[in-house]
């Protein structure tokens, strides 16, 4: 399990220095590509073993443990010299990431995570105090839906009226009732019946009732993210907190989520599917950030099948300053995901109201979790803001510092 430290300086090289590392989901100590990790740490330490044993005793009986010790030494330093590295924090500049530190301190930033190839380059902030996660449950809950549609638990072309799926006066017409799962993942099913936990920009933007056909137009929709979370636990018998911190929370090694201290539900008289607010940390956001990275996978267990990750995290709606939308995931398209910055194709995000973000970039293997606690009155990031932190931050990265 990785750890985390709260640092506001990324480590300076020493000659007994250690790296942190996650490679599917491993702490590991030392970087290498993700094909030579076992070996490097498993079978090559045995065979130098082996090597010095039979050096000072098979093969010159006359040999001191110290010479021996010394063999073993030139032939690890030999073998580590050879093999390429992955960069590290002392690879990206020191100096832009002080920037980006320093510009997020004129910001209500609470905590940043920065991590490429799995390693820690840079944390600062409280990266331990879990904070309301707001709409980055709704990526959670994307991700929780994999292996269950994988099983065939969930049939994501199953309709609300199949589903037995209505809600409080005024109850679903017939046509809303034909909106299938998939819909309600896309964010496109019509149905635009009020909703619990949705901010006043959200309410003020819904569009009338009957106005759009299932699967004609996209509207991000508490509604749909609500609904989907009563058919989740319907048909899995589980609840999504439930499910989230055995699935997750327990496997990822999460250092600071509280199943009964950081989930609740929120219920009202406007409709009857209730929202799921989670609390978590930066650093175990990160985590769960570094698994979508993976494909879905931790240690040697697929959490989440790698078809499913490709699949929700592709776009199928134009959300337009922000690219598109996949499965309850933001989505890079052209470039285009936060303004004034371009960012690679495959690029998705997880976000939530006053300023929490996930940004995942896998063609750079980069993972950013930026954090505002909005408990705390009148504290929020802007996207723009967060925008300019995130080009701050990526300026940073050793491929900028080598062109």
């Amino acid at each position: 399990m990785i750890e985390f430290e709260t640092r506001t300086k990324a480590p300076q090289a020493t000659t007994d220095s250690k790296q942190s590392r996650i490679v599917n989901g491993k702490s590991e100590q030392r970087l290498y590509g993700e094909n030579m990790i076992d070996n490097t740490l498993s079978i090559y330490p045995r065979v130098l073993l082996r090597a010095g044993s039979c050096y000072g005793s098979r093969c010159n009986m006359a040999v001191s443990r110290g010479t021996q010790k010394a063999f073993i030494s030139v032939l690890v330093v030999a073998l580590f010299v050879a093999m390429p590295a992955d960069s590290t924090a002392d690879d990206w500049s020191q100096t832009a990431l002080a920037n980006a530190k320093a510009f997020s301190e004129t910001l209500d930033t609470a905590a940043v995570v920065i991590m490429q190839n799995g390693n820690v380059v840079d944390q600062w902030g409280d990266v331990s105090l879990p904070l309301n996660c707001h709409s980055t449950r709704k990526s959670i809950l994307s991700a929780l839906f994999g292996p269950h549609v994988e099983a065939g638990t969930i049939e994501l072309d199953a309709t609300l009226k199949e589903l037995g799926i209505n809600d409080c006066e005024p109850s679903l017409t017939d046509e809303e009732r034909t909106a299938t799962i998939r819909d309600l993942l896309k964010a496109r099913s019509g149905i635009y019946h009020p909703a619990l936990y949705e901010t006043a920009s959200m309410a003020a933007k819904r569009p009338l009732r009957g106005s759009h056909k299932p699967n004609t137009f996209w509207y991000y929709n508490n509604w749909d993210f609500n609904a989907s979370c009563t058919i989740f636990e319907n048909l899995t018998g589980r609840s999504i907190f439930e499910e989230f911190e055995s699935r997750f929370a327990g496997p990822l090694g999460m250092q600071d989520f509280q199943r009964e201290r950081d989930t609740r539900y929120v219920t009202g008289d406007d409709s009857v599917h209730p929202a799921y607010p989670f609390r978590m940390s930066a650093r175990d956001m990160a985590k769960f950030g570094q698994l979508m990275l993976q494909g879905g996978k931790w240690q040697e267990e697929q959490l989440v099948p790698e078809s499913w990750v490709r699949e929700s995290t592709q776009s199928y709606s134009n959300a337009g300053p922000s690219g598109g939308y996949g499965y309850m995931w933001w989505v890079g398209v052209d470039g285009v995901h936060f303004p004034g910055v371009t960012l690679p194709e495959g690029t998705y995000s997880a976000r939530g109201s006053r300023g929490q973000y996930l940004v995942i970039i896998p063609e750079w293997n980069i993972v950013v979790c930026h954090r505002v606690n909005s408990s705390e009155d009148g504290m929020k990031v802007s996207r723009s803001e967060f925008a300019r932190l995130l080009a701050m931050i990526l300026e940073a990265r050793p491929e900028k510092n080598e062109s």
